[in-house]
């Protein structure tokens, strides 16, 4: 049985898979209206999230990546309960955990409709572009951002503040977009990324990737034609 999971409060971004003593390091940033608790599995440092409704408790798993037993004890240690899984885009990377995540929890699961072929299991919701998904009190947009797979979606949730927290799976990282395998690709993920992010949202806004360090709007935007003009 996996031992608890130590969650630091001293949100930096910058958590890493645990090694064989699997005490997996995990950091919670307390939001006005959620909490959110990252973790890194896996070994392709996957990033799994959990958004906690402060209200009602009720919480989302994003990307059950890898390391089941970690995800669902986590799950059981948090001051809520887990009621849906959203895979943030096929690869398999980022759903390894998932079966298992979703016998062990009892919970429905959603994912981007043109990936859903790709998963393991027959997701409960099929999410396009505009959709939202509702845990307890919040409401998280459903943005997709095709290219790096053809069902990417990325997760947005607001602040009463009005501050966006962005959940963008493999489709934007610190210093540029996800890899993507065709000049067209590429070009349509720069372009979902740009106007449907950066267009959109202020520089505060922070980026929560499925790999690595969070990011900001703000921090990034500045570089989009060096994006554009390199290619990648």
């Amino acid at each position: 049985m996996t031992q608890q999971i130590q969650i630091s409060d001293e949100y930096t971004g910058d958590v890493s898979p645990s090694g064989d003593d699997q005490q997996n390091r995990a950091q919670r940033r307390v939001l006005d209206n959620a909490t959110v608790v990252k973790i890194s599995v896996g070994p392709m440092d996957n990033n799994a999230y959990v958004v906690i409704d402060s209200s009602t408790g009720d919480a989302l798993l994003i990307d059950a990546a890898n390391d089941a037993s970690v995800l669902t004890t986590l799950a059981a240690q948090i001051p809520g309960t887990v009621r849906q899984i959203v895979t943030t885009h096929g690869h398999p990377d980022h759903w390894q955990a998932l079966e298992e995540v979703r016998a062990g929890l009892g919970v429905p699961t959603a994912v981007g409709t043109d990936d859903a072929e790709a998963l393991p299991v027959t997701a409960d919701t099929l999410l396009t572009d505009g959709d939202t998904v509702r845990v307890g009190d919040l409401e998280l947009a459903v943005i997709g951002l095709r290219g790096h797979t053809a069902g990417s979606v990325a997760l947005a949730l607001t602040e009463g503040s009005g501050r966006t927290h962005l959940f963008t799976g493999d489709s934007l990282f610190p210093g540029g977009i996800g890899k993507t395998w065709q000049p067209d690709d590429f070009e349509t993920l720069i372009d979902d990324v740009e106007a449907k992010l950066f267009a959109r949202h202020g520089d505060d806004t922070i980026v929560y990737p499925g790999h690595g360090k969070d990011t900001s709007l703000g921090a990034e935007r500045a570089d989009l034609p060096k994006w554009r003009e390199r290619g990648w």
